[in-house]
């Protein structure tokens, strides 16, 4: 059966950047498995459940309850315990909260690395847990996205959500900027602003820019295995 890991933050996931590739792909017959940092069930934002932001109350409500009863959302295995090379692809939704924990995960970077290695696996990685890549480095040094194409939670959308200060709503200090540290890791970097869509493929690295995307990565992840 094939099989993928998702790896899904414990400080605040974006509920359509998990639950629609999830659902997704388990609608076609994928076998999933979720995994966060240290094995806890993955916390939402709940900035993501609010209608206008999910695309209405009847969906917001779908994304609550996959959210509180999907099995194995609420039973994750910690990073530590799995290997990408169990699976067909490896994916990592986005939200905010991936920047304090899935990003600077030593262990969510090797699963990255061990997905994209030239293997026949497949990594999908969505808006802020983008940023990851900016981390995420060769045995020799070299950054896993140096001149590769992607796209990702850009600048211009994080302005309208941060303080001067960079302070989320909920009151946390953002660390850094997904855009600029992929960028500066050496990505070809395009979010492709004035597109509804963007997901870029790269050989085994699919990227997707965020909210709107991610029923369109998901296709693309489920056209590559």
């Amino acid at each position: 059966m094939t099989s993928a890991l998702f790896v899904v933050s414990e400080e605040g996931y974006w509920a359509e950047e998990c639950i629609e590739p999830l659902s997704t792909l388990e609608s076609e017959g994928v076998d999933v498995t979720v995994a966060t940092p240290s094995g806890s069930p993955p916390v939402v934002d709940e900035r993501s459940l609010e209608p206008d932001a999910a695309g209405g109350e009847e969906v917001a409500a779908e994304y609550r309850e996959v959210d509180e009863s999907h099995p194995r959302l609420n039973d994750p295995e910690p990073l530590a315990s799995v290997e990408a090379t169990d699976h067909d692809a490896v994916v990592f939704p986005g939200g905010h909260g991936t920047v304090w924990d899935v990003n600077q995960d030593r262990h969510a970077r090797q699963l990255l690395l061990e997905a994209v290695g030239g293997g026949e696996g497949v990594a999908l990685v969505v808006c802020h847990a983008v940023g990851i890549l900016a981390f995420t480095r060769e045995a020799d040094g070299t950054a896993l996205v140096e001149g590769r194409s992607v796209t990702g939670f850009p600048n211009e959308w994080e302005e309208g959500i941060v303080d001067d200060a960079d302070v989320l709503p909920d009151g946390r200090k953002l660390p850094y900027w997904v855009e600029d540290e992929v960028r500066l890791a050496g990505a070809e970097w395009d979010a492709e602003l004035d597109a509804d869509e963007s997901v870029t493929e790269d050989g085994d690295l699919i990227t997707a820019r965020g909210p709107g995307s991610s029923s369109a990565a998901a296709r693309a992840l489920l056209d590559r295995l």
